[in-house]
């Protein structure tokens, strides 16, 4: 890609596949427009959006129309929602009736789940199309645009049906974050927290100077923030592309965070509110296994200033079955990532299961607090 002004950042993600490009910034969006527009010349374009998305910034996307062949725009529904196994197979059977090939392109324009049920069904149709992720949430810019893992849910659980397919571009265009809610700003900002946590102390104390700033959406203050989780990321997507060791660190907080999320019928909260929640009880899990009091206060306290809505009612029995089945537990057993310090984390396995049981009962009657 050509240069770039200072405001857009180019990070590289080496994969077995091949090479990501990731752009962030302000404009993002018109600084790639040359090579995205090359990229489309000439080919059918899907674009997997929804109705929200598409009315708030389907202009963006604009010039880039007029370079496809043919220009589809598909729309799906918000959330979680369009994560479905019926979702996929409507967009495929959408695609094939558009007359789409192996060389047409497919953009994913919108959160975590578009993207998540966009590059599955790019990875999937004709056995895999080339795509691009524009994510444009703050949660989707940080984390689940980067690093090829795309997929549905089934009713038992979250994202387990899925496959790796890289996209071939990502454009993080940090304009596009200040139409999100205060609440859409929190859910992101909860993965950056985790990112910051166990990988990068110097984005965590960010995180503790601005975050104010950050939660009204400022573009500006953004930028480097998504830049340095972005960067985290990329670094251990490299160190472990398919996720056998280190990316495994990335699920702070989600071994819980998941199966509230599925506990709730995957609605009241989410999913880095849910996450959010799935953090603080892992606090407690370190505390017992050497994390020191000062770097667990510190995430704590974070933690809080994102003011998380209300935890709903629910039955300690079926989040432990729902935690059994989540995609990252082995045979063994589930495998908790946990903070050793700020700044490193570690995989834990063999937490026996009745300290979890009754730390979960403990932590449903009291959230927000750290025990001493």
């Amino acid at each position: 890609m050509p240069p770039f002004g200072d405001d857009i950042s180019r990070l590289i993600l080496d994969h077995p596949d091949g090479v990501t490009p990731v752009l962030v910034g302000e404009d993002a969006l018109v600084a790639a427009r040359p090579e995205l527009a090359a990229w489309l010349a000439g080919r059918t374009a899907f674009v997997v959006t929804t109705a929200r998305v598409w009315a708030l910034h389907g202009d963006r996307l604009e010039p880039l129309s007029r370079s496809a062949a043919r220009w589809v725009v598909l729309e799906v529904e918000d959330g979680e929602e369009a994560k479905s196994v019926e979702s996929a197979e409507r967009l495929w059977n959408e695609m094939l009736a558009a007359g789409g090939k192996r060389d047409s392109r497919l953009l994913a324009f919108g959160g975590g789940s578009v993207g998540d049920l966009g590059g599955f069904a790019a990875g999937c149709f004709l056995r895999g199309i080339e795509f691009v992720q524009v994510p444009t949430t703050l949660l989707a810019q940080v984390d689940a645009s980067i690093g090829g893992k795309t997929g549905v849910d089934l009713p038992g659980g979250k994202n387990t049906v899925g496959l790796f397919h890289h996209p071939r571009w990502v454009v993080s265009d940090t304009s596009v974050l200040a139409t999100l809610p205060r609440e859409e700003l929190r859910s992101g900002m909860v993965e950056v927290v985790k990112m910051a946590a166990l990988l990068d102390p110097d984005l965590f104390v960010r995180l503790e100077e601005r975050m104010e700033t950050l939660l009204a959406g400022d573009p500006a203050a953004l930028g480097p923030v998504v830049t340095a989780a972005a960067a985290a990321k990329i670094g251990v997507v490299e160190r472990d592309p398919t996720e056998q060791g280190d990316r495994r660190l990335l699920n702070f907080g989600h071994t819980l965070g998941h199966a509230v999320e599925s506990a709730c019928g995957y609605t009241g909260l989410r999913h880095g509110e849910a996450v959010g929640y799935g953090i603080l009880f892992a606090l407690r899990l370190a505390l017992s296994r050497g994390l020191d009091r000062p770097s667990a206060e510190r995430i704590h306290a974070l933690i809080l200033r994102l003011r998380l809505p209300p935890l709903p009612e629910l039955d300690p029995e079926t989040l432990l079955a729902a935690m059994a089945r989540d995609k990252k537990a082995l045979e063994s057993g589930l495998v908790w990532v946990l903070p050793r310090t700020l700044g490193e984390g570690w995989m834990v396995d063999g937490v026996p299961s009745h300290e979890v049981q009754a730390g979960l009962r403990a932590f449903l009657h009291s959230p927000f607090t750290l025990p001493a």
